[in-house]
């Protein structure tokens, strides 16, 4: 299986992304937009920011896991992984991200 975004409509109607590695799990995820359009944009962001190290804001949750956001050079996230059993199991998934965002074909699940 190839890496791949996928373009899909959660409950309450909105569009989302997620990006899912070659293994096919998912290694970032976005949040709803109303219009397609938004979320297509979303993605072609990713695409352009993935290999900018200093768009990866690392972080911990409340609950003290690992985790990040990928930002836009106007500071919006534009995808929040998932949370890592560790601080370096994280930087992986960074890693995992820049390797495969860049090249990752679209497979879009709203037609």
């Amino acid at each position: 299986m190839a890496e791949k975004f996928e373009l899909f409509t959660d409950k309450a109607g909105e569009y989302r992304f997620r990006l899912k590695a070659g293994n096919g799990e998912i290694i970032l995820a976005s949040e709803g937009y109303k219009q397609k359009a938004s979320a297509e944009n979303g993605i072609n962001s990713v695409k352009k920011n993935a290999n900018d190290d200093s768009r990866y804001e690392r972080k911990d949750t409340s609950a003290g896991k690992p985790m990040f956001n990928l930002k836009a050079s106007n500071g919006q996230v534009i995808g929040t992984s998932e949370q890592y059993s560790s601080a370096s199991a994280r930087d992986k998934g960074i890693e995992s991200v820049k390797k495969n965002a860049p090249q990752a074909k679209v497979d879009d699940l709203t037609i």
